[in-house]
């Protein structure tokens, strides 16, 4: 399957229908000389473009709406970002490092789906990793989903503690045996979208032969980074990536705090490392949106954004796909 964007190296999609368009919220990737690393310093981003498609066929490339230089906390490395659409504004979410080479999530707000976005002068109260991703419910109370492993530093936060523990950095992770996986992390947004309401709070992903949380060692199943939440037919979907062993997966739950009990592959490993997606429902049909490194021939920071139809089956689960 050819990438939908060629003209510039995109990643770590986020997808969204605004004004009966999808609009989609991509990293940027650049060439570096920077060598692969486990912190990830070869994915060295500096902004971020907006794109627009309503036949996920072809797009169109709104420029470049936010850059690193806008942002008076931030070091380096825009990573991956997320949308979100409440009280007539756009909000953009975004990780990067601060000044002491923390992850953090700042927020930006733009009166237009493709921006531009003014930044808030500093990240949000409490936030901390990466790959943030914005939920608004049907009854309007948005939730913010964030963290990553290894590079993304969610190991360096350990037993519902929010500080920083630099000890953790690097592939490290609690994986011993009987020990459960490290879950993502979940909080409510305050009603204008710019902090949070709740205290963080540590999601659980269930293994359903056991209904007990999938175990740290688990790696086809763990959460490893770039949480999505989607709602069909009443039920959330949260789906993200299990990292070393490159599965997109999913989990499912009543509520949008979890717990969620993990429901199977949404697709099989693609060319590249990383693996990062998002879901969206688009004139009736559902779409998943990802990348792999197919243009730059396998280069693993050089990541193009594609995107397929996925169907559920009759209970519900969603057919396990390749990127063919």
């Amino acid at each position: 399957m050819p990438p939908l964007i060629t003209s510039t190296y995109t990643a770590d999609p986020s997808a969204h229908v605004f004004n009966d368009k999808i609009y989609i919220y991509p990293s940027h990737d650049r060439e570096t000389d920077i060598k692969f690393n486990d912190n990830g310093d070869q994915y060295d981003m500096a902004d971020y473009h907006v794109f627009s498609t309503d036949d996920v066929k072809t797009v169109t490339d709104h420029g470049v709406v936010l850059r690193m230089e806008d942002v008076p906390w931030v070091s380096k490395q825009l990573w991956a970002p997320d949308a979100a659409h409440k009280n007539g504004k756009y909000y953009l979410y975004f990780p990067a490092r601060d000044k002491e080479g923390i992850f953090r999530i700042g927020v930006a707000e733009g009166d237009r789906p493709e921006g531009p976005f003014k930044p808030d002068p500093e990240p949000i109260r409490g936030s901390y990793s990466i790959d943030p991703a914005c939920f608004v419910d049907d009854d309007g109370q948005a939730y913010l989903y964030f963290g990553g492993l290894w590079g993304g530093q969610l190991q360096c936060y350990q037993g519902g503690n929010d500080k920083f523990d630099p000890s953790w950095q690097g592939p490290k992770e609690v994986s011993g045996e009987g020990v459960a996986a490290q879950g993502p992390r979940v909080a409510k947004m305050t009603e204008d979208m710019h902090q949070f309401a709740s205290d963080v709070q540590e999601i659980t992903i269930l293994a359903p032969e056991t209904g007990k949380p999938i175990l740290g060692d688990d790696h086809d199943r763990r959460f490893f980074e770039a949480a999505w939440v989607h709602k069909h037919n009443g039920l959330y979907y949260f789906s993200y990536s299990t990292g070393d062993t490159h599965f997109l997966c999913y989990a499912t739950g009543e509520s949008p705090l979890g717990p969620f009990t993990y429901g199977g592959r949404i697709l099989e490993p693609v060319l590249g490392w990383t693996t990062h997606h998002s879901i969206v429902e688009y004139k009736g049909k559902t779409y998943l949106f990802y990348h792999d490194c197919e243009l730059s021939g396998g280069i693993n920071h050089l990541r193009s954004v594609k995107a397929k139809e996925i169907f559920y089956d009759d209970d519900g689960k969603i057919i396990t796909t390749t990127a063919d």
